[in-house]
């Protein structure tokens, strides 16, 4: 509170009179100042914000979404629910191609990270939760089981041939993740599962009876060729640890000798000259024989 100054002045009268003077108010300090409700909550805001982001990171479902390895799961679905669509199959029939496609493509994410979990963990490579310990071997094992019983009904509803040509592939690059990765042949499965992708499209149709006919012989040639330049495309991204691993794969032959810049570029051109063979060939002679 102010204090108050008594004075003494001589009125108009001649009678003394006394007076108060008011001191100025002084204002209090910023931080003599009691913090306000608002003040008081904002670190409580922002520790609870930061505390909800880590928890939405760290949910089950965003960990197996993770896991997955989505991008690469995704971009196949779409691609091969494109190839279907392009040769003629009804709206119905390619959403359960990209649904199939979908699938499978999670089952192979998530056996990846299982192998590769003490890989993962010895290189610090981000975004694994199996390996960093977030996301448990065991329930990606569970969700591994139930997407398998489900591919196995989603593949062969449009057409017995069709669906046990998509499974074979699947399990082709269940082989692949945990053989022939090292070596030379590392190419092989890749192509072979690719090569697949054709007559899982050409064979199918709607309802489990369906059965087309059989794909060109070119357009299982070019397809196994994209699967080759997928491999090598994947591959540059893990150069480094796969050759402090002591690998010897044909990707990581060809990143020594070029570097990996030049063998991004060469990859990316290959890729395009298949992409566009597969153009090609598919206005020429078409999907199917």
């Amino acid at each position: 509170m102010a204090r108050r100054q008594r004075s003494t002045r001589r009125g108009t009268a001649g009678e003394e009179t006394d007076t108060e003077a008011e001191e100025p108010r002084e204002e209090p300090r910023e931080a003599d100042r009691e913090p306000g409700p608002d003040r008081a909550r904002a670190p409580r805001r922002r520790a609870a914000g930061g505390l909800s982001v880590r928890r939405l990171r760290n949910a089950w479902l965003v960990l197996m979404v993770q896991a997955a390895h989505p991008r690469q799961a995704i971009a196949t679905a779409l691609a091969v629910a494109v190839a279907a669509a392009l040769a003629g199959r009804a709206t119905r029939e390619v959403g359960v191609v990209a649904l199939t496609v979908l699938v499978g493509q999670t089952i192979l994410g998530w056996h990846n990270d299982i192998v590769d979990r003490e890989r993962d963990a010895r290189h610090h490579t981000p975004g694994k939760p199996v390996a960093d310990g977030r996301l448990d071997p065991g329930s990606v094992w569970y969700a591994i089981t139930i997407a398998v019983l489900l591919l196995v009904p989603l593949s062969i509803s449009t057409g017995i041939t069709a669906g046990i040509n998509y499974l074979i592939s699947v399990m082709i690059g269940l082989l692949a993740n945990v053989a022939l990765r090292q070596g030379l042949f590392s190419w092989v499965p890749w192509a072979l599962s690719f090569a697949l992708y054709p007559a899982y499209i050409s064979y199918g149709g709607w309802g489990g009876d369906a059965e087309g006919p059989p794909p060109e012989a070119v357009m299982t040639l070019l397809a196994a060729l994209l699967g080759v330049g997928v491999h090598f495309l994947r591959s540059i991204w893990g150069l480094v640890a796969d050759n402090e691993d002591g690998w010897t794969y044909l990707p990581l032959r060809l990143g020594l000798r070029f570097g990996a810049t030049k063998l991004l570029m060469l990859t990316s051109v290959y890729l395009v000259l298949v992409v566009a063979g597969l153009a090609v060939a598919g206005t020429v002679v078409g999907l199917s024989a």
